[in-house]
């Protein structure tokens, strides 16, 4: 959620960087929209990147025989991930997924969570990132098909039968391009909306009571939309590495 003071540029300007969000000197008069410099997004992005990998170096840092609590709680974490993909997609390909489809998952649910504490927002919250991550689903899975099944791939749009070709073919593109808008729009809007809504209920309730049950509430939609990102993902690979019928 934006607030008025962002932490991500107190942090950057005592670090000495440069902040790239912030608005240049002299620019004030300009037809530039002031929300291009404003909206830190790309810097919260890269908060959560070295975020993930700081904690994992910590907890992880080093595998052992005996592990201890972080060793511990990431074994079961992503034994439980890789049994889910492998119900989906197969043994064999979860294996090769699972960094792509586990690095959004983590990406996208931290990101959503981080606009519920003061002075942070979600980087999920712009189109942009959401958009960037959908795209890289839609083409990978179309690479995989191609990849799996060569230029037979192309039976998966043009119906069961020759004759329903024409009425097929287009129905099916379209709805595969609906994918980019429908993946992307989903998270974003939930983000966005949780996000806009906090942010009235902390300048009508107050900083502290009144908008906690939408806190509540934030925490379940942050990991709602991480599982329905990770699903319908799950579900686009699973599709193109099918058989077409």
């Amino acid at each position: 959620m934006e607030h008025p003071i962002l932490f991500i540029s107190v942090i950057l300007q005592m670090l000495g960087l440069p902040v790239p969000h912030t608005m240049p000197e002299g620019m004030l008069n300009t037809t530039l929209s002031i929300e291009t410099f404003t909206t830190p997004h790309m810097s919260y992005t890269f908060f959560v990147m070295l975020f993930l990998i700081i904690v994992t170096k910590l907890t992880v840092g080093k595998m052992e025989m005996i592990p201890g609590g972080g060793q511990n709680f990431w074994e079961a974490i992503i034994g439980f991930i890789e049994e889910f993909y492998a119900e989906n997609l197969g043994v064999e390909h979860a294996k090769k997924l699972f960094p792509l489809i586990t690095t959004f998952a983590l990406y996208i649910l931290l990101a959503n969570l981080m606009g519920l504490m003061p002075g942070f927002m979600s980087p999920t919250s712009n189109l942009n990132i959401t958009l960037g991550c959908t795209l890289i689903v839609w083409f990978y899975h179309h690479y995989l098909g191609l990849r799996t099944h060569g230029l037979k791939y192309i039976k998966h749009f043009t119906g069961p039968m020759l004759l329903l070709t024409p009425l097929m073919l287009p129905i099916e593109l379209i709805s595969n391009m609906a994918r980019i808008l429908s993946l992307s729009i989903r998270l974003f809007g939930n983000i966005m909306a949780k996000e806009t809504l906090l942010a009235i209920l902390f300048l009508l309730a107050g900083a502290y009571f009144g908008p906690l049950p939408i806190l509540l509430l934030g925490v379940l939609v942050s990991f709602v939309q991480t599982m329905v990102f990770v699903l319908l993902t799950l579900v686009y690979f699973r599709g193109s590495l099918e058989h077409a019928h």
